[in-house]
């Protein structure tokens, strides 16, 4: 009788489900653990919710900021954009329902996914048991909701639990005036004044679209600008747009405590102010969903942090243990979260596998403008860690933009001197998420900036600022070197 290896995947996110359709796929016995349904936070509280906001946000946006200027009559009696009255509004419980219907028909097309790929789906919470058996094999005890056990025998164990919110001790959510970023999804008004606490990423995506849902919005930063971890130029571009539209950015401002008053919430900062909205909203990071499952005792290493350490094909330091996704703390990215587990489930199941290169990553910031990156970066330029030569554009120069009433944006691209290979690039623009690609092609596959310049372009497009910026640092390297 043949031998079928045995793979439990704790945690149906993107790292747990397609490590699944792998294994699946590669003959493999695949039983997926998860408590809350597949698709993970990525599905159900974070990237789909989100963006399905967002969506509704970018909408309102391209209204508000270029209906004038494109021509378009609003034929009623409501006041200008500029009074206190808005042209079209947002029906924020409306809006909500969609997100949650959505989310959860994605999360059942992954179960359905999965299960149809031959991968059995099992509701409960998954710890590892003890070391390593004298076979090879691992023990995952699972516990249901209704409290019973039961215990899986495998070959192979991912862990890909994701992460929750990080509190503050004295700014704790309350799901109705203090909220974090799971729970605003339950609103069914529009905050009228809401305070945003944090501004990575996941602030900053938030305060951009309640900006422009209708919300007077505070973004409470601690540092010296919105979005500290991405390209300057960008967030420069960011601030300045959030600023115009009326935002109140509070730079190398941190909030210490956040509690409700009445109907209201007043919101202290370290040096003493105190700032009052409506609501607020918590931004403040994540904590990887890894207590309590045994991992320790296991042999798995644990950061400082509580993530899991893992090498570069997702092996932990417990052999046959592998880890994929927010629990690693390697790239917060449902992509980067994907290709983990693929990565885990190629390399314990003998099939060619490329280790995980972080410098081919793009991601995308979903404010508006977008922005979008992949590769080596200006704070990699700035810090000596790669030699490159750098071209920026404007987008007010590229024709679409014009046509479509595009102010704000512009295309980077970072190349290698002399040999002009693409390593780097960032887009601030409408859809940079879409415009990245081409630039991600390039870095992956050591295009050069002359190669890229050749390629044919749509006129007009704003992709054709990436060209141009490719023929920029061509021109550049011809003259410098001849």
């Amino acid at each position: 009788m043949e031998y079928v290896t045995r793979i439990v995947i704790i945690g149906g996110g993107p790292g747990g489900y397609e490590a699944a359709l792998v294994a699946a796929q590669l003959g493999a016995e695949v039983t997926v653990v998860d408590c809350d349904g597949l698709g993970g936070a990525s599905v159900l509280t974070d990237c789909v919710p989100s963006k399905t906001l967002i969506a509704t946000a970018e909408v309102m946006t391209t209204f508000d900021s270029s209906y004038e200027e494109l021509g378009i009559i609003v034929a009623d009696d409501t006041p200008h954009i500029d009074s206190p009255a808005r042209v079209v509004g947002v029906d924020l419980g409306k809006v909500n329902r969609r997100v949650k219907r959505l989310a959860l028909a994605q999360s059942h097309d992954i179960t359905a996914s999965v299960t149809r790929a031959g991968a059995r789906v099992l509701r409960g919470r998954g710890r590892l048991e003890g070391q390593q058996e004298s076979d090879g094999s691992r023990k995952v005890v699972v516990r249901a909701a209704d409290g019973t056990e039961e215990t899986l025998v495998a070959d192979a164990v991912l862990i890909a639990t994701g992460g929750h919110p990080r509190e503050v001790p004295d700014a704790q959510p309350d799901g109705e005036r203090i909220l974090n970023w799971t729970q605003v999804y339950d609103l069914d008004e529009l905050p009228e004044e809401l305070i945003v606490v944090g501004s990575g990423v996941t602030g900053a995506e938030f305060a951009g679209a309640y900006q422009a849902l209708g919300s007077n919005v505070t973004l409470v930063s601690s540092r010296d600008r919105v979005l500290p971890g991405e390209d300057p130029d960008a967030a420069a571009v960011l601030e300045d747009v959030f600023r115009r539209r009326g935002m109140n950015v509070m730079s190398r401002s941190r909030a210490a405590s956040a509690k409700r008053v009445g109907d209201r919430v007043e919101v202290t900062l370290a040096d003493g102010r105190v700032i009052s909205g409506t609501h607020c909203l918590m931004a403040v990071g994540a904590i990887p969903n890894s207590s309590g499952m045994g991992l320790e005792e296991a042999g798995v290493r644990l950061k400082d942090s509580g993530h899991i350490w893992t090498d570069k094909v997702s092996r932990t330091s417990a052999p046959g243990v592998y880890a994929a996704g927010d629990v690693t703390g390697i790239f917060a990215l449902a992509s980067v979260a994907a290709m983990q587990g693929r990565i885990a489930m190629y390399h314990f199941l003998g099939d060619a596998v490329q280790p995980l290169d972080l410098k081919t990553v793009s991601s995308n910031v979903f404010t508006d403008p977008e922005i979008a990156t992949v590769g080596y970066s200006q704070a990699d330029v700035d810090a000596g860690k790669i030699d490159a030569r750098v071209v920026k554009l404007p987008l007010l120069r590229n024709p679409r933009a014009k046509m479509q009433g595009i102010r704000d944006g512009f295309v980077k691209i970072f190349c290698r001197p002399g040999t002009g290979i693409v390593v780097g690039g960032v887009v601030v623009a409408p859809r940079a998420s879409e415009l990245i690609h081409p630039i991600s092609i390039a870095v992956d596959n050591n295009l050069t900036v002359e190669q890229i310049a050749n390629a044919f372009t749509v006129y007009p497009s704003l992709s054709g600022s990436i060209a141009e910026v490719a023929r920029q640092l061509h021109t550049r390297k011809t003259a410098g070197d001849s």
